[in-house]
């Protein structure tokens, strides 16, 4: 059986039929691939990368299996000796790439490739299946956490994502932006994300009585009781959760939370606090979800919300008001000479390209510059060496390291990119160098 998500048959055919042309011309010099996105989502005021950590596996692992090869050769569409050829085929590049978390903008490479043509064009369709998504969902997950600074933040969108690895990398990616943890155990038992669950509707509607129900779950949770309030009347079952936690309370059991997950979230928050609060039960929380994302706690908090946490689902990890960047990975160089797409609306930019950033005295950042690899610019360097030879240059980094480097990014965004309305676009300044270099490869100066 063909394992889908580690194969080099998840591309696009094309990837094949220009592999078997380089093989039959005997094309096989050093290709250049950056991935870049073209232009921000309109509703976007920055992006913030990930999927690295799974591109470097993918290429570390890039192989075909013997099923795989069977395929190609009995697909009919090649040439004999081609599957011969792509059984040798390991991935022996370098990878140049910004760190998980990293901050970017329209047109600045997150990642680089140096390779083999064969091996650099075949796994195009894979990167940019994984860098993506990740970065779509880390990039929404950010706007949610700057707009609920200190609240609790868990996923809770697997139900709904677009299907399992969607998933799985949906909560890697909103935990790297921030969010506390994941209702996905899977992504707890596959990353160490904190898991987080509480109980379905379907659970007080097999009891008879929502007090019962309330009881069995705390006895068989009794070290993480938060009790589901809305499937009936919410108000009315805050005060049999302010009955029952005396109760509880005799037999060493505390009530943690509750939950509300329908109707006007504020106005429900505010009277359950009050029901509590009157009940002496000032300790348990109030944790919300349904339908909730940036805007939507926004709006909570603006009213005085007294919710102390949220359960953010389908909008974000569909992130379903921006849900595709316009996103690529461009030949910038081949066989040694800068090359160039110009196609209309579409031109790249040529060659090996490195971003510089700038920060005030503050430590906010103030502009960037994009240019070339060798031509250096003041401020940081955002585009490192991560992979030489088809080996990593060090060992992979913590998801925890990831998580504070992101943290440490937001702390470094300007007030008017924070915000949710769009912000004046951030400086991001082409380097002369560059231009120059797009303008030599335009006349012919250097074949393109």
């Amino acid at each position: 059986m063909i394992e889908s998500h580690k194969s080099p048959l998840l591309t696009d055919l094309y990837q094949l039929t220009m592999l078997q042309a380089y093989f039959a011309q005997g094309m096989n010099d050093i290709a250049v691939f950056e991935f870049f996105v073209r232009r921000l989502p309109r509703n976007r005021n920055f992006l913030m990368a990930a999927g690295l950590e799974q591109v470097l596996q993918f290429l570390e692992n890039l192989r075909f299996t013997g099923k795989e090869l069977e395929w190609v050769r009995n697909s009919g569409r090649f040439r004999r000796d081609f599957p011969d050829q792509l059984a040798k085929l390991r991935f022996t590049g370098d990878v140049h790439a910004m760190p998980e978390g990293t901050l970017f903008f329209a047109d600045e490479p997150i990642l680089r490739v140096t390779a083999p043509i064969a091996e650099a064009q075949l796994v195009e369709s894979r990167i940019i299946n994984l860098l993506h998504f990740q970065t779509l969902v880390t990039s929404k997950a950010a706007r949610v956490v700057l707009t609920a600074p200190g609240k609790l933040l868990v996923d809770f969108g697997m139900r709904r994502a677009h299907g399992a690895e969607a998933a799985l990398f949906a909560a890697r990616a909103s935990y790297i932006a921030g969010f506390d943890g994941t209702s996905n155990v899977l992504a707890g038992a596959e990353f160490g994300i904190p898991t987080y669950g509480t109980m379905a509707h379907s659970f007080i509607e097999t009891h008879d009585s929502e007090a019962l129900a309330f009881e069995h779950f705390a006895r068989a949770q009794p070290e993480n009781v938060t009790l589901l309030i809305d499937t009936y009347d919410t108000e009315a079952a805050a005060h049999k959760v302010a009955q029952l936690a005396p109760r509880l309370k005799k037999m060493g059991i505390t009530i943690k939370a509750i939950r509300i997950d329908s109707g006007d979230l504020a106005l429900h928050a505010h009277n359950v606090r009050r029901i509590l609060d009157d009940a002496g039960l000032k300790e348990i929380g109030i944790f919300s979800s349904g339908s909730l994302d940036e805007h939507a706690l926004r709006s909570l908090l603006s009213r005085g919300a007294p919710i102390d946490g949220f359960g953010v689902g389908t909008n974000m990890d569909t992130s379903a008001d921006a849900p595709f960047l316009d996103c690529a990975y461009k030949l910038q160089e081949y066989a040694g000479r800068a090359r160039r797409k110009r196609s209309e609306g579409k031109a790249t930019w040529p060659g090996r390209k490195q971003v510089y950033r700038a920060f005030d005295a503050s430590g906010v950042m103030t502009g960037d510059v994009l240019t070339l690899e060798t031509d250096p610019q003041p401020g940081d360097a955002l585009i490192l060496p991560v992979m030489r030879n088809g080996k990593r240059v060090q060992a992979p980094e913590t998801l925890m390291d990831t998580r504070r480097h992101a943290a440490e990014q937001l702390q470094r965004l300007s007030r008017r990119l924070r915000e949710l309305e769009v912000a004046p676009p951030y400086p991001v300044t082409v380097a002369p160098a560059l231009r120059e270099l797009a303008v030599a490869v335009d006349h012919g100066v250097i074949q393109n």
